[in-house]
């Protein structure tokens, strides 16, 4: 059974960009934690990378993308209860290892949730309306990296 992978409709791709950051911020906390370097620093570029770039996508998929599928949705449900999962994780006043590996681990697992399930499921399920609309309204400016303490290196 080798099933070909769905090509990703050109509305959503700016997301899937997106979420190729999210899953580099992982691997960059990932890097951090395994060179022993200092927790606060990795917090430091983890909670520039929320306020820049996850906060903004979040809301466009909840406002624009999850919608398509309606709030009754159980894959939509799990979506947002990662999102809000992840803030909470993201605003934790702790700065240790341990926070920032569940920032990692809970990142990395809805990134590939979405990529795997849930967007082939909205675009399957998207009317040419819906993603003409998400195409004209996504910010698809290139992504800027905070290389102020490329502590990863």
């Amino acid at each position: 059974m080798n099933k070909k992978p769905i090509k990703r409709h050109k509305a959503l791709q700016p997301l899937s960009r997106d979420h190729h950051h999210g899953l580099l911020l992982s691997w960059k906390i990932r890097a951090g934690i395994s060179k022993n370097i200092e927790a606060r620093r990795i917090k430091n570029y983890a909670d520039w990378f929320f306020e820049n770039h996850l906060i903004p996508h979040f809301e466009m998929e909840e406002k624009h993308v999850f919608t398509i599928l309606g709030s009754n949705n159980e894959l939509v449900k799990k979506a947002l209860a990662d999102h809000r999962r992840l803030i909470r994780l993201f605003k934790k006043d702790e700065v240790d290892t341990l926070v920032l590996s569940k920032i990692e681990e809970e990142l990395d697992k809805h990134i590939r949730f979405e990529e795997r399930i849930l967007f082939p499921e909205i675009q399957k399920s998207a009317t040419d309306e819906e993603l003409n609309y998400m195409e004209k309204i996504h910010d698809d400016t290139a992504f800027e990296d905070n290389l102020v303490d490329e502590f990863w290196k």
